[in-house]
């Protein structure tokens, strides 16, 4: 049975977020609020919460996981980004992108695009997020809490803790999250592609 907690949003107990973090490190799969729709999370090394999250969305190895990371130190560390793409990305963060980038040998081949070795990063602008993030010293492994068969993500924490009780170790709530899932910009290329319309701004790469 999935363990729920009450964030404030503005305002994160660290109590709460210590707990969180211990379930993260301890393998723990959670369900957790961004800046643009509700998320899985699992520690970056965590085999089992992969495949938790994959069986839970049923996503194929094509899928491109995200690194939700604290700032761009941190970013930096997993994936390659040139001058051209690091101006671009930092004028867009933190916010609701995720952006494809070549990954580095510090991410595990299991999160990796099976033909472009390439991983989804992004820098969430959310407090909450971000006091997890501090609190862990390391990115998030994400996807969107998006089920199959349905059109847009669960926007309630009570209604994810009910559907999801025995498939997550812990929902943590902070209000109302949106139905829209990030920007997705595939720059893997050198150049901004625009994979996903969603809750970032496309104009700056168009």
């Amino acid at each position: 049975m999935a363990k729920y907690f009450d964030v404030h949003p503005d305002n994160p107990q660290p109590r709460a977020i210590g707990q969180v973090a211990d379930s993260v490190r301890q393998g723990g799969l959670i369900a957790y609020p961004t800046d643009s729709c509700f998320a899985l999370g699992c520690q970056l090394g965590s085999r089992d919460g992969i495949e938790r999250i994959r069986a839970i969305r049923q996503l194929d190895d094509r899928h491109h996981f995200t690194l939700v990371c604290e700032n761009f130190a941190q970013l930096g560390q997993f994936v390659h980004v040139d001058n051209d793409v690091f101006r671009a990305v930092k004028a867009s963060t933190p916010g609701s992108y995720t952006f494809i980038l070549p990954a580095t040998r510090e991410v595990p081949r299991k999160l990796l695009h099976p033909k472009k070795k390439t991983v989804g990063v992004r820098i969430p602008d959310h407090r909450v997020v971000q006091a997890l993030l501090a609190e862990l010293g390391e990115p998030l492994v994400s996807s969107t809490l998006l089920l199959p068969d349905e059109e847009e993500p669960m926007t309630q924490g009570w209604e994810i803790k009910e559907r999801l009780d025995y498939l997550v170790d812990a929902v943590v709530d902070s209000g109302d999250c949106g139905t829209e899932p990030t920007t997705v910009i595939d720059f893997s290329s050198g150049e901004a592609e625009i994979i996903r319309k969603g809750a970032g701004d496309t104009s700056r790469f168009e």
